[in-house]
């Protein structure tokens, strides 16, 4: 059973990110989306790399970030309400120098306050690369 708030969500109806956003900038891209799941992918470029030439942590944190938020709106009635991240933590566990990353996107808890989503990066190859738990807090529109 689907967890979104329209249960017609697919790929053309989540694209683009939009424009002058992070996730634009970042060349962050919709990849699947599942009953309880997104994925979505982001170049390992210029833009993403810290000057070791590896992946930097704060750009797997954009995408964490992105990903989850973007999950918890696709599932309020956004009529009612927004949301917004309220934490976000994230182990790197091995890096990436080139190709894509993606960013799979599950619930850990969908509250009436706040969501928490579970997100796994990994590589080209399926390697694991972060670990990244949000928390989104629930907001009534005024």
């Amino acid at each position: 059973m689907s967890i979104w708030f329209n249960k017609s969500l697919s790929l053309p109806t989540m694209q683009p990110l939009g424009p002058q956003t992070m996730g634009e900038h970042l060349g962050m891209e919709w990849v699947a989306v599942g009953d309880d799941y997104l994925k979505m992918k982001m170049p390992v470029d210029d833009r993403t790399k810290q000057p070791y030439g590896l992946l930097h942590g704060g750009a797997s944190c954009a995408l964490a970030e992105t990903i989850g938020s973007i999950a918890s709106h696709f599932v309020i009635d956004p009529e009612k309400y927004i949301c917004v991240g309220l934490e976000i933590n994230a182990n790197h566990v091995r890096s990436a120098r080139n190709g894509y990353v993606t960013a799979t996107c599950t619930p850990l808890h969908l509250g009436s306050s706040t969501h928490v989503w579970d997100i796994k990066i990994h590589d080209d190859n399926e390697k694991l690369v972060c670990i990244s738990r949000l928390t989104v807090a629930i907001l009534r529109k005024p």
